[in-house]
């Protein structure tokens, strides 16, 4: 298996609220070091493209998002060195007003008239200067409200030709890195802890109770909140495992 990296908060604060705890282990758990250590773009591609997987939530309203929520996209970019399926991500820059020095997909709100997919492909050309050309739409994952930033977040999964050339914007982008799927699915590297937050509705959909928030160390950042549960999901789709987005939508920090 990859060695599990050392990790650390860096500039973001993480509001861990009081009476916090250790939640489940990963849902890969109990599967083989076999089963892990290899995700190629491949694997990935099949695993979007089964007929059966759950669907991602197709619309925006009020029901689900909140009547002043505002639709937004994020591109989760993948692509393949020596057989292995890596993910582009970046780290907030400390002069934005939101999630400073949190790791985070390139993406933001939509402007009018813009489809998802437009608006991932504008954001991460505007934030990394990632270039779409030659790159493939995949699918869309499950669609997420965020409360800070009262954002209703669709996540776009795309293949890009290759290691990609970046130019992240100062003002927005304080780094960019990759890492591979496999090594999120090494031992140690995932961590779930569970939060209770007044008038946060919780997994039993009742307001102040417990809810998951999923963790990942890796290339030398703590990854967390809508992040963590985009590349959950990801992985166990990948992995053939249930996984977030089953039940209704629920609000992350």
């Amino acid at each position: 298996m990859i060695a599990v990296p050392r990790h650390r908060a860096g500039p973001q604060a993480i509001p861990r609220p009081p009476g916090h705890r250790p939640g489940r282990p990963a849902p890969w758990v109990d599967l083989g070091a076999e089963e892990r250590s290899s995700v190629p773009l491949a694997r990935v591609a099949a695993a979007l493209a089964r007929p059966d997987r759950p669907g991602p939530v197709a619309a925006v309203g009020p029901e689900v998002a909140g009547a002043a929520t505002a639709p937004a996209a994020v591109l989760v970019p993948l692509f393949e060195e020596a057989g292995q399926a890596r993910v582009l991500l970046t780290v907030r820059s400390s002069h934005l007003r939101a999630h400073q020095g949190e790791v985070a997909f390139p993406g933001g709100k939509l402007d009018a008239g813009e489809t998802i997919v437009e608006a991932a492909f504008r954001e991460a050309r505007e934030e990394v200067g990632l270039d779409p050309a030659g790159a493939a739409v995949l699918g869309r994952l499950t669609a997420m409200a965020t409360v800070s930033s009262n954002t209703f977040m669709t996540p776009v999964v795309a293949i890009l030709p290759g290691r990609p050339a970046t130019d992240p914007a100062p003002d927005e982008v304080a780094r960019v890195f990759d890492v591979a799927l496999a090594e999120l699915l090494a031992d140690g590297v995932f961590a779930e802890e569970l939060w209770s937050v007044p008038g946060r509705t919780g997994s039993d959909g009742r307001p102040g109770t417990e809810f998951p928030v999923w963790f990942f160390a890796a290339a030398g950042e703590t990854i967390w909140g809508a992040t963590a549960r985009v590349l959950t999901e990801l992985l166990c789709l990948v992995l053939g495992l249930p996984g977030p987005g089953s039940g209704p939508t629920r609000r992350i920090p």
